[in-house]
């Protein structure tokens, strides 16, 4: 029996029997609700698929259930219940599992673990899973691993509490409002003077941090684009030098070619890097 026609085979209210290509039979649950259509999962046994129909019926029926009323033992996942309450409470169907509040929403990743969004990032994560490595969010996209913070962003090597922060203490917290970003650009770090300017230190990785140089913001930097072009010109000495290490340009796109080019010329930088030593391919 093709699994098209198997199917077809209803063994329960809600379940239908179906048989892999190699030959191995499993039940399929699913209901349909204002005319969506809601797959419920598979299962080995029949008697469990129906008791996931069951338990789908249920949590769309009975308005005391909540996500707080889980259980491990229930048949239905944690996910399919934030999705199924969801639907009942808010008349949308996502297929993952995102529960909807006033000008936000919850992507609940464990029944204690949940992420805080923007509404306007519905449409994203709803076709986007996210997954957790350690205190590390990513989705897949593209066939890449992307981080949640180079969303909205924040560079892969922006290090919490110094590139950037969550401005109420919750790192669970991803609304726009609750995001500060302090040093956008690699290799600059923003610190304030006690004078209430802002100092911008740029260093560079070599053999060893070195730095490039310390703008202030009345003084030579006017800003850290300013001392993002410091960081580029560090490289362009770097590399006449004959060091081949794996540099990132720091991407300017705020001023003109023109001003970029007067800045870069005028900029100081340290010592350290005027005077690295030069290394002849032989020492590579």
């Amino acid at each position: 029996m093709s699994e098209k026609n198997s199917e077809k085979e209803q063994v329960y209210k809600g379940v239908f029997r179906a048989v892999k290509k190699d030959g191995t039979v499993y039940y399929r649950a699913s209901l349909t609700r204002h005319g969506k259509h809601i797959s419920l999962g598979s299962y080995p046994v029949a008697e469990d698929a129906h008791r996931a129909y069951e338990e789908g019926l249920r949590l769309l029926s009975d308005l005391s259930t909540s996500l707080k009323s889980y259980e491990p033992s229930s048949p239905l996942p944690f996910e399919k219940w934030v999705c199924l309450l969801n639907f009942r409470d808010n008349g949308i169907y996502l297929g993952n599992p995102i529960y909807m509040g006033q000008q936000l929403f919850y992507y609940y990743l464990s029944p204690h673990h949940v992420l805080k969004f923007d509404l306007e990032d519905l449409f994203y994560y709803s076709s986007h899973k996210i997954m957790r490595r350690g205190n590390h969010y990513f989705v897949a996209d593209y066939g890449m691993q992307v981080t949640l913070t180079s969303r909205y962003g924040i560079k892969s090597y922006a290090v919490p509490g110094t590139d950037y922060c969550f401005r109420n203490g919750d790192p669970t917290d991803f609304r726009r409002e609750n995001l500060e970003i302090h040093n956008i650009y690699q290799g600059v770090r923003k610190t304030a003077a006690k004078n209430g300017q802002y100092i911008y230190t740029v260093r560079i990785h070599i053999r060893g941090n070195y730095i490039v140089g310390r703008y202030a913001t009345d003084i030579e930097a006017a800003n850290e684009t300013e001392a993002a072009i410091a960081y580029n010109k560090a490289i362009d000495i770097l590399r006449s030098k004959g060091v081949t290490n794996n540099f990132s340009y720091n991407y300017v796109e705020e001023i003109a070619p023109s001003r970029y080019a007067e800045i870069y010329s005028a900029l100081t930088i340290a010592p350290g890097i005027l005077n690295y030593p030069t290394i002849s391919p032989n020492n590579q």
